[in-house]
């Protein structure tokens, strides 16, 4: 079984697919690990060559589950997914998740990225964006496979 999972930050995309993962017993791959190189600075991209080799990877998998915000880039997991999750949350969900998330990391209990009060702005405003123009492009271009999305939220 191959799921790809997609949403804005804080919309649940890694609570499902680690649940997912956990009862189907399937790879759970979180595309943040792919374009962040995270070996360097809080926020350096990844070369785009070594990132799309590493997809390519996964994809040859029999089973996967592949989450992320991400769809310019790798576009060929839409088509190679049995199913799609698109998730939506409202506003004040998303952007008290992103906040409880930085707080929990700050206090050690989260792993997670060096994040700091300016980049935590940042996704906030970046969250706000994914909602009113990423969202329906993404919609848009899941025209062709609507058949395997299920949207929730």
């Amino acid at each position: 079984m191959k799921i790809r999972i997609i949403g804005g930050p804080g919309s649940g995309k890694t609570t499902l697919a680690r649940q997912l993962s956990r009862e189907m017993g399937i790879p759970h791959f979180d595309l943040d690990d792919i374009q962040w190189d995270n070996a360097g600075d809080y926020g350096t991209k990844r070369d785009a060559g070594e990132r799309d080799r590493l997809l390519a990877e996964i994809l040859k998998q029999e089973d996967w589950i592949i989450e992320g915000v991400y769809y310019a880039w790798c576009g060929e997991t839409f088509a190679a997914a049995d199913r799609v999750f698109l998730l939506s949350v409202p506003r004040r969900v998303y952007r008290y998740r992103l906040i409880r998330r930085f707080i929990r990391r700050k206090l050690g209990r989260e792993p997670g990225k060096r994040e700091s009060l300016g980049s935590l702005r940042e996704l906030l405003r970046w969250a706000d964006k994914f909602q009113r123009v990423n969202l329906p492009a993404i919609r848009e271009m899941l025209g062709p496979v609507w058949d395997k999305v299920v949207e929730v939220g």
